[in-house]
């Protein structure tokens, strides 16, 4: 048998910062690294990291909740039997917790949401998962779940072990409105003064822009769940160098920008309520990750899904680094083209 041929296309990958956090989770000053064919990125992030230290607390983080989802799909005789079923399980959550515990020391069950359609069953089933981003965690459990609950509810039979209301790797309501990986707000207070000299624009402005692009833009062009410029840009770069599973960008790009004029100054916030990311698990063993992720104080002796945390906060702040530049920039006719003409030729 033949082995697989690696190829190793490395991606150009920069430290940029420092950027300055505060919260319930972090206070300190750190660079992060970012690992993209986009170059003037780094710059632009670049630019956010040093406004942020020219405010008081720079950028605020608060990570609100967390889970991982999988979805199964049962069938039922009828759209009554399903639900009856469903009422049921929603009882006895103890129990299919100590199936769970089979499969990981780490996975919880927290949560079940359902969708009837006909006599399908659709039950989103929610997880903490420690450190890990839990896509196979959740898997797994899932897995040992359905004979348990094939089982107890013989009325019910099996048809498959993801059925999409998860939803992985897909723009969809569903993660926005109940959550899936963590759920990050950043927010800064940037004085005028500093908007002015640094990002050569007006607090006025870039709340403008916010609502006229963001906003209505997105609306426009039928956005799901999200209304920002370029979420998914920080996103991948930051996902390529802490050996995340980049395809999740999909859904951690849909995200808010809120921006707000108080007293002359401008109050700016990113809003990631789909940030999957994990300090270990697949993608963590490579060097480069490794040394990465330690380098972010994310691979240190800390309770259980606190390094995950922290890694969340440290990529939801430098998002908010990058889409500020970006939406500053573009308040000045021709600053945008000017900079990627200057950078990349």
């Amino acid at each position: 048998m033949k082995a697989h041929k690696i190829t190793q296309a490395p991606i150009p990958m920069r430290w940029v910062g420092p950027l300055k956090l505060s919260g319930h989770l972090i206070d300190e000053k750190i660079s992060v690294p970012l690992a993209t064919y986009e170059t003037p990125l780094w710059p632009s992030v670049g630019r956010g990291a040093r406004v942020s230290n020219l405010c008081e607390g720079g950028i605020k983080v608060s990570v609100l909740d967390e889970r991982m989802t999988r979805s199964i799909l049962l069938e039922a005789q009828d759209a009554y039997t399903a639900q009856m079923a469903i009422n049921s399980l929603q009882s006895r959550k103890p129990e299919l917790n100590e199936v769970v515990a089979t499969s990981s020391r780490f996975a919880k069950l927290i949560d079940m949401h359902s969708q009837v359609v006909g006599n399908l069953i659709y039950l989103r089933l929610e997880f903490t998962t420690g450190d890990a981003s839990g896509h196979n965690m959740v898997t797994n459990a899932a897995d040992k779940l359905i004979p348990w609950i094939l089982q107890q509810y013989p009325q019910l039979r099996y048809s498959s072990i993801s059925a999409n209301y998860c939803s992985d790797k897909k723009a969809t309501a569903v993660n926005g409105i109940l959550g899936r990986g963590k759920y990050v707000v950043c927010e800064i207070l940037i004085p005028r003064e500093v908007c002015q000299r640094r990002l050569s624009t007006t607090p006025e402005k870039v709340v403008d822009l916010n609502i006229k692009k963001n906003l209505i833009g997105t609306l426009m062009a039928g956005g799901i769940r999200s209304a920002n410029a370029h979420f998914a840009n920080m996103l991948l770069a930051f996902y390529l160098a802490t050996g995340q599973d980049a395809a999740n960008i999909i859904e951690g790009s849909q995200g808010v920008v809120h921006a707000e004029v108080r007293d002359g100054d401008l109050y700016f916030s990113c809003t990631l309520p789909n940030l999957i990311v994990g300090s270990v698990g697949n993608g963590k063993g490579i060097d480069f990750v490794e040394e990465n992720l330690q380098r972010l104080g994310c691979r240190e002796d800390r309770e259980a899904g606190a390094n995950a945390r922290r890694l969340a906060a440290i990529c939801g702040a430098t998002v908010l680094c990058g889409e500020l530049s970006l939406l500053a920039a573009q308040t000045n006719p021709g600053e945008l083209m000017e900079a990627h003409l200057k950078l990349e030729r």
